[in-house]
């Protein structure tokens, strides 16, 4: 009797010669699987706190559930004022990172191409680099003796020329100027490097056909370089408006002072003041949570529409 294969087996069988020819692989593959399993997915119970009434000497389990049917620390988060500055001081600062910043690494990415010059190229590339491995206090340091009304650097400089000294950390409207600013000139030259990666991917048969034509070097930036990593753009582009409501803790907490905190106070610092020192946990964690699922429902809608407009995404 002849015994027939169907096409599932045929495929379970390949698959088990795979895994045993590359069993190492997936023993590796175990690690980050574990890390994400112990660190990222088991925390995830504790969400609940945001639907109870946080005590320390309860556990989750125990805790009983809190007023508006486990809402009521979503509904206290609404209602105050210092969340609602931190809201939208969050939504503000990261968009405006994306509209200013978000083109600088890739205006100097395409820059650094065209360089000729190797040493010089590399000088500029560390250069650009450095600032990305000093950390927020350090660089918040720089910028007092640099901006500081009466003894800052470039105030001095103003004041020489004849002009009244700038509040570059005092006044609203300049310390918004001013984080912006020092974000991209922390993080463009770092960034780059992903664009550069990318760059040298693409097929130098493309620029020598182009030479060939009579292609300028704006015209092969314009119509090759570009084309070229505008997957790599969409991206990252993406990613960044995923994270539109998330902030990182350190760069606003170490920038604001108490002058400009109406411009200042992000989500992540909401959280360091209500829940690491007003121990406020229940209140936290729904804040937390109600930023994380905007964060993915951001990403969730940029992904699609790079989809409709003719990219890949990321899913």
């Amino acid at each position: 009797m002849i015994k027939v294969e169907t096409k599932d087996n045929t495929n379970k069988s390949g698959i088990m010669r795979y895994i045993k020819r590359y069993w190492q692989l997936y023993v590796l593959l175990l690690v980050p699987l574990v890390y994400f399993a112990v660190f990222k997915y088991s925390p995830m119970y504790y969400v609940l706190i945001a639907f109870k009434k946080y005590s320390i000497v309860q556990s989750v389990s125990e805790m009983p559930w809190a007023k508006n049917h486990g809402f009521e620390y979503f509904i206290k988060a609404f209602q105050n004022k210092d969340f609602i500055y931190a809201l939208r001081n969050t939504i503000f600062l990261n968009l405006l990172d994306i509209i200013v910043g978000f083109p600088v690494p890739i205006i100097f990415a395409l820059l650094l191409n065209e360089l000729r010059l190797k040493f010089f190229k590399k000088t500029v590339q560390t250069i650009a680099y450095m600032p990305h491995f000093l950390s927020w206090v350090i660089i918040y340091g720089l910028a007092l003796q640099l901006f500081t009304p009466s003894s800052g650097l470039i105030n001095m400089v103003i004041q020489k020329m004849g002009f009244e000294p700038i509040h570059f950390l005092e006044d609203g409207s300049n310390w918004v100027k001013t984080y912006i600013g020092l974000g991209i000139w922390q993080s463009f030259g770092w960034n780059s490097i992903i664009y550069l990666a990318a760059i040298s991917g693409i097929s130098p048969e493309l620029y020598e056909a182009a030479s060939v034509d009579g292609a300028t070097r704006w015209q092969k930036m314009w119509h090759i370089t570009l084309p070229g990593i505008r997957p790599t753009i969409v991206v990252l582009l993406i990613l960044a408006l995923g994270n539109v409501l998330g902030s990182n803790f350190d760069r606003p907490f170490a920038l604001q002072n108490n002058l400009v905190m109406q411009n200042a106070e992000v989500i992540s610092t909401f959280v360091y003041k209500y829940g690491i020192k007003a121990l406020q946990f229940s209140l936290t964690t729904a804040v937390g949570l109600f930023q994380s699922i905007v964060n993915v429902i951001f990403l969730l809608l940029a992904n699609w529409f790079s989809r409709k407009m003719g990219e890949r995404g990321i899913m």
